[in-house]
């Protein structure tokens, strides 16, 4: 079974961070070990509260892992601070981590912040340069590159630019635009391509970013490429969001099992 690795936050209310990218790894068949970054007091509310590791004990759990196992792929998540960060690219160098997808987590959907101010420029210019793919959310692309949020720019010219800070490949999420349909944007430096689909009317999107890098970083894990990486990605997310999880009473997660069989449905009561 391919390995795959996610650094990231945990979430304790289960739908986002640690916990989603361990379930979409699952479904999607590669097998999932984690480094914790930062614990969350989290629910479909909010974020009550966040203790982040330190970095020494962060280093410590990627050299357990890591002289271990033999990943495939790798994702970070929340990262939380710049001393984190640091840690994170200093032993993505010295193992080498193949297939490294970054989902630069800075705002939760609740609008807190989980990643320091200070820090934007350590992920922008250590560990960015050490990716396969970055995949940020539009707001999450305004602030790489030193926009204002409310600025009009469109996905093309985000995306190049972003490309010059280092990664092979760049992915826009233009799921926060306003119309029908959500459209994200693949670049690798030379092309574009589109991914384009009905937009879902939910307010029910919690962990969507991680379940999508998770997913990416576990289809280039299985051998595929990183167009087909993102296009299996993209429909596992899809079919998560339409068939959402009612677990709380604010935004809810995704529906990380979407494709299992209900027992409860198929049971003779």
């Amino acid at each position: 079974m391919e390995q795959v690795l996610t650094i990231a936050g945990s979430d304790s209310g289960g739908g986002a961070g640690i916990q989603a990218d361990l379930k979409t790894m699952t479904r999607l068949g590669v097998y999932g070990a984690s480094v914790i970054t930062a614990l969350t007091a989290q629910n479909t509310l909010g974020v009550q509260g966040v203790e982040t590791v330190s970095n020494h004990f962060v280093k410590k759990q990627l050299d357990s892992v890591c002289i271990d196992l033999n990943f495939k792929a790798a994702k970070t998540g929340m990262l939380a601070n710049t001393e984190i960060i640091t840690a994170v690219v200093a032993k993505v160098k010295k193992y080498n981590l193949p297939n490294l997808v970054v989902d630069p987590v800075m705002v939760a959907t609740s609008g807190d912040l989980l990643l320091a101010e200070e820090a934007v420029e350590t992920l922008r210019e250590q560990l960015i340069p050490q990716t396969k793919i970055i995949t940020p959310n539009l707001n999450e692309a305004k602030v790489l590159l030193g926009e204002e949020l409310e600025s009009e720019l469109e996905l093309e010219e985000l995306a190049e630019r972003l490309h010059q800070l280092g990664s092979d490949y760049v992915l826009v999420k233009g799921g926060h635009q306003k119309g029908d349909i959500a459209r994200d944007l693949l670049y690798d430096g030379k092309e574009f391509v589109e991914f384009i689909v009905a937009r879902v009317d939910t307010t029910d999107t919690h962990g969507t970013g991680c379940t999508l890098s998770a997913a990416i970083a576990s289809n280039l894990a299985l051998g595929y490429s990183v167009e087909e990486a993102v296009k299996r990605s993209k429909e596992f997310v899809t079919k998560a969001i339409k068939k959402g999880c009612s677990v709380g009473t604010g935004n809810n997660p995704v529906n990380h099992l979407v494709d299992l069989v209900n027992r409860e449905e198929h049971s003779d009561g």
